[in-house]
């Protein structure tokens, strides 16, 4: 059995402590903590914890006894995957858009993890017996790099880094109009949306959320955006450009039907067809979780954005 180890940080003072921990210790999820809450594996100051519930203070120190990983009871299965780069320790992934994680609700098969099972021999479990080697995540149909880790220990020295300026993740956006100023940094916090739980929404009281962006080329109806994330909430990217009223184009959750403002057929045609989000993991910067040497690994725009890009360049 492992057992893991934080402090409560002043960003996390007063936060439930389900919360705090899915926070601060990103590696499981906050009902897996609550689960562990109500097992009473989780500790605050040496005693047990009582409730999920309960609040944390700065300075606190949580602890966490993991139970032995589950064998993951998912299939393998033979599925394409495009590899960066990979070691004892690690695959560096170029997820396609299309393909889920995992498997959950809806998605029983054909996922990432199924097939990082087939390729992948002793996949770390502690990510949990559906999840192995996960360290993170990316939508279904948002594309690039994902990191996978090969065994526990390297599981661990990358989520403990997860959080922190070490690792660096840049997206590339591609949105309607043109922000003005170029670049910026948008810190809105985050939460379910209240009228649509399948959504999210800048809310008061939501988690803190930190996104920066820069614009790295002005077409004459859409700009190509870097955006850096400085926090790893849900549907961030596409929030935070939504709620600064540059939605991402092909967005079916947060982008309406912008294309029909603009005069040209052809685009019109070839914005309304784009049938995902135009989000691209595309870099990707982070200590190795042996030897600390930081790596920087990019992948390339995929073929259906770089060609709708491509496109958008023609015009005057």
């Amino acid at each position: 059995m492992d057992r893991l180890s934080t402090l409560v940080t002043p960003e996390a003072d007063g936060v439930r402590l389900d919360r705090a921990l899915a926070e601060l210790m990103p590696e499981r999820s906050r009902s897996a903590y609550a689960r562990l809450i109500g097992e009473g594996r989780v500790l605050i100051e040496g005693r047990a914890a009582l409730r999920a519930s309960e609040t944390v203070a700065t300075g606190q120190r949580l602890e966490v006894d993991l139970p032995d990983p589950l064998p993951s009871t998912v299939e393998s299965q033979d599925l394409p995957l495009q590899i960066l780069f990979e070691d004892n320790d690690i695959v560096v992934l170029d997820k396609r858009a299309g393909i889920v994680v995992h498997p959950s609700a809806g998605h029983a098969d054909q996922t990432l993890v199924n097939a990082l099972l087939f390729h992948v021999r002793d996949l770390s479990g502690i990510g949990g017996k559906v999840r192995p080697g996960i360290v993170h995540r990316l939508d279904r149909d948002t594309s690039g790099v994902m990191i996978i880790a090969k065994n526990d220990e390297a599981h661990r020295a990358l989520t403990a880094e997860w959080g922190t300026d070490r690792v660096r993740k840049e997206y590339t956006a591609l949105v309607y109009g043109k922000p003005n100023p170029d670049h910026g940094s948008i810190d809105a916090p985050l939460g379910r949306d209240p009228h649509d739980r399948k959504r999210m929404a800048v809310v008061a009281g939501g988690r803190r959320a930190v996104t920066d962006f820069e614009t790295i080329e002005s077409l004459r109806y859409v700009a190509l955006l870097r955006c850096r994330l400085r926090t790893g909430r849900t549907h961030q990217i596409r929030v935070h450009l939504k709620s600064i009223g540059h939605p991402i184009v092909g967005d079916p959750l947060y982008s309406g039907p912008q294309w029909r403002g603009i005069p040209d057929k052809q685009l019109q045609k070839a914005l309304k067809s784009f049938d995902r989000q135009a989000l691209h993991a595309s870099l990707i910067r982070f200590p190795h979780p042996r030897t600390g040497a930081m790596m920087t690994i990019e992948a390339p725009l995929p073929d259906d954005f770089a060609a709708l890009l491509a496109l958008l360049r023609l015009v005057p």
